[in-house]
C-alpha cells in the first residue's frame, strides 16, 4: 500500500453519494474509507467536475508521524490517526498531500513516516430555491 499511497493519492468515505458519470477503481484501505486507485486529484477533480458538481478543500492541511518498523503498516497508522483528529469535521475525502517515508528517515534508531493530508469534499449540484 505505501507505494500507492503518495501525494495526490485521494481516499473518499465509503457510502458517499458521487455523480452517475464518475467511475474509478478503489480498494479498502482503512475502516470506512476506499482509496481510488485509477485516478489522482486532478483526474478525480475533473470528472467530477465535468458532472457538474464539486470537489473542493476545506481549511487546513493536517499531519501525522507514526514510529515503527513495517512502513506499510505505518503509512495505514497515520493516515488511522489523521481520520480521527478529523473526525468531527464534516468531510467526505481526503487528499494526502506528502508522504515523507524514506528507509534512512530514523529518530533514535526508530523508522518513521510522515504523512501530510488536506480534508475535502464531494457535493452534488446546488438546488435553486424555486425547485
Amino acid at each position: 500500500m505505501s507505494d500507492i499511497i503518495k501525494a495526490g493519492t485521494i481516499l473518499i468515505k465509503e457510502g458517499t453519494l458521487l455523480p452517475e458519470a464518475v467511475r474509478f477503481e478503489s480498494e479498502c484501505t482503512v475502516p470506512g474509507w476506499r482509496l481510488v486507485k485509477d485516478l489522482d486529484r486532478c483526474g478525480l477533480d475533473r470528472e467530477i467536475r465535468e458532472a457538474g458538481w464539486n470537489f473542493f478543500w476545506l481549511a487546513g492541511e493536517i499531519r501525522a508521524t507514526v514510529f515503527g518498523i513495517d512502513e506499510e503498516k505505518m503509512v495505514r497508522r497515520t493516515i488511522e490517526e489523521i481520520l480521527a483528529r478529523l473526525k468531527s469535521e464534516k468531510f467526505n475525502s481526503l487528499e494526502i498531500t506528502r508522504v515523507a517515508s524514506e528507509a534512512s528517515k530514523r529518530f533514535l534508531g526508530v523508522r518513521y513516516v510522515t504523512v501530510s493530508a488536506k480534508s475535502r469534499h464531494i457535493q452534488g449540484p446546488a438546488r435553486s430555491a424555486a425547485a
